[in-house]
């Protein structure tokens, strides 16, 4: 009905006062924004008018003159007197965006149309997963924010640290009723650019709050724990005692620790440190510390700096060969600081090298012996490894050449033979008798096996002088070839003994004889010298009666001079005649 009147109204001619003017809008409805939950009045004055005035709201009456009780948010308003019907919207809703009139159905006049704008700002921006967000580390950070039911729809932005930032993607939706409209925006940041611990922030605007509303959200990066492993002091001696410390960050916390070496589990140990006394082993088997948290585990292993004098770590072995090979000895050792490694042959000074190894081109019977590699830690310690070189060649025979045996005894030749490969035949050859073992006659052949060789023993039951007067040839063959030492046998005491005894009884003896000449030749000549002085005292005295002193030589088998008197037959002549 209010339809059809106003229709009727617009089309009538315009009504004049009785003053002669005609009714006119003094003061019409113009377009307005207003934020929703806002008042807003619309003006309407038609002064001198008094008939029915009604606002229509997009075409449709909403009431007559001041009765809009079908909408109790709406009031006309005014002084009635001065023509004033204006229009009082309580706590503007998005119902009241849209298109109002005040119509003067009896003037049949009616305003301009006058939009009403109703701005509806966005709910409070939402982002996914506030207020924290968590991610691995290494993994792109990628936010969504919502600002739902707005009008218009919403437009958003991300900051942080006070930069927006860039490279969002931005859509809006259009509701079912129309008008409002719903916002998303999606950031994504690269790993490299995420931090753990900053806060980024939504804010979300339209024309109903310029100013936006904000959301926020705190980025926990989650990591494995970072590991950091020390330990002190170092470089140390071994034997000492050194302390690691496992220090971790970690997100989410730590919930264990666990320490080994060289791969075993220490499990007296479980906190995050580990007190040892270290020796060479550290040097080479690491210690590791595992650190977990709910992500999982994270391991860090150290080798401690530790002196220590050599350790052997590849053992040389001996080595067989046959003359004219190659002989190669492979010797390694551990050691801190840098270690010298010297190869020498025991029992020479000179040095064959300074490697682990040491090869000895053509080798020969002589290179045969005992080999020392030598390692040496300076100001630490040292240590040394000894191998043997054998020499597949012929037998070797090292003998005295002439050997002792008593006459009458039971004696023994020896030929001591070295051998590589072992002999296979060793004989025993004198004038027309061959003997490899057992016993033939007097003679006994006996074979014994030693470290250093062979040791074989020709043995007669009873020495005969034949026996120093014969050559004894002893020959060993092996596969290389053979070798053959002459042995004699001379006497030990017997006719040497007995003919160096003689010799010493005969020295003793002429000794005595020399002091009886000696003795002898003594006494002649005292008794000469005794008679020459009688004989003197005689010519002398002439007084002296006849029967004085005579010098007589006389001739015995012993030599031995007399002194007798004179004869009465024969005259004194050393007395002169009367």
């Amino acid at each position: 009905m209010s339809r059809l009147s106003c229709s009727l109204t617009c089309l009538s001619p315009p009504l004049c006062l009785p003053t002669g003017r005609c009714a006119v809008f003094t003061q019409q409805p113009h377009d307005l924004v207003v934020v929703a939950g806002q008042p807003v009045t619309l003006p309407c004055s038609i002064p001198g008018y008094h008939g029915i005035v009604l606002w229509v709201k997009d075409g449709l009456a909403l009431g007559v003159n001041r009765d809009l009780s079908g909408y109790p948010r709406y009031a006309v308003v005014g002084d009635h007197d001065e023509g004033e019907y204006h229009l009082r919207i309580q706590r503007v809703e998005l119902v009241d965006d849209a298109l109002f009139e005040c119509q003067a159905i009896q003037a049949a006049i009616r305003s301009r149309p006058a939009r009403v704008t109703v701005l509806v700002p966005p709910d409070d921006p939402a982002i996914t997963g506030a207020p924290v967000v968590s991610l691995r580390a290494g993994e792109p950070l990628n936010l969504t924010c919502h600002a739902n039911n707005a009008k218009p729809a919403a437009s958003i932005i991300w900051i942080r640290d006070r930069e927006v930032l860039s490279g969002a993607v931005y859509s809006k939706t259009l509701l079912r009723d129309g008008k409002r409209e719903s916002a998303v925006s999606t950031l994504h940041i690269p790993a490299s650019s995420v931090e753990s611990g900053q806060i980024i922030t939504c804010r979300a605007s339209n024309k109903a709050v310029p100013s936006g509303k904000e959301a926020r959200v705190t980025i926990d990066i989650q990591h494995l724990p970072l590991v950091n492993l020390s330990v002190e002091p170092q470089p140390i001696l071994e034997g000492n005692l050194v302390k690691f410390h496992c220090s971790a960050k970690a997100n989410p916390p730590v919930t264990q620790y666990r320490w080994a070496k060289g791969g075993n589990i220490i499990r007296e140990v479980s906190g995050d440190t580990y007190e040892v006394v270290v020796d060479h082993s550290f040097f080479t088997e690491p210690v590791s510390c595992e650190v977990t948290n709910l992500l999982g585990s994270t391991n860090v292993s150290r080798n401690v700096d530790v002196y220590f004098g050599p350790h052997m770590a590849a053992e040389p072995q001996s080595l067989q060969v046959d003359q004219g090979s190659d002989a190669v000895f492979n010797c390694a050792w551990t050691g801190n600081p840098s270690l010298t490694i010297v190869w020498m042959k025991r029992g020479s000074g000179v040095v064959l090298s300074n490697e682990n190894v040491l090869t000895l081109r053509a080798v020969k019977q002589e290179d045969a012996g005992k080999y020392v590699c030598r390692a040496v830690v300076p100001r630490v310690g040292a240590g040394e490894k000894e191998v043997s070189l054998t020499v597949n060649g012929p037998p070797t025979i090292s003998s005295t050449q002439t050997q002792q045996a008593l006459h009458g005894e039971k004696g023994q030749i020896k030929c001591f033979i070295r051998s590589t490969p072992p002999p296979d035949r060793i004989a025993w050859s004198w004038k027309e008798t061959v003997l490899e073992s057992g016993t033939s006659g007097r003679y006994t052949v006996e074979t014994v096996s030693t470290e250093e060789g062979v040791i074989s023993t020709l043995t007669m039951s009873n020495i005969v002088p034949a026996d120093f007067q014969t050559i004894y040839n002893c020959t060993a063959w092996n596969s290389f070839g053979s070798d053959t030492e002459i042995i004699r046998l001379r006497e030990q005491g017997g006719r040497q003994g007995s003919t160096a005894l003689l010799v010493l009884r005969s020295l003793h003896l002429a000794v005595i004889i020399g002091v009886a000449v000696g003795a002898f030749v003594a006494f002649i000549v005292l008794m000469g010298t005794l008679g020459a002085f009688c004989c003197t005292r005689a010519q002398r005295s002439k007084s002296l009666p006849s029967h004085g002193c005579t010098c007589v030589w006389t001739e015995h088998r012993d030599l031995n001079p007399r002194l007798t008197g004179p004869s009465p037959t024969q005259s004194n002549p050393l007395r002169p005649p009367r």
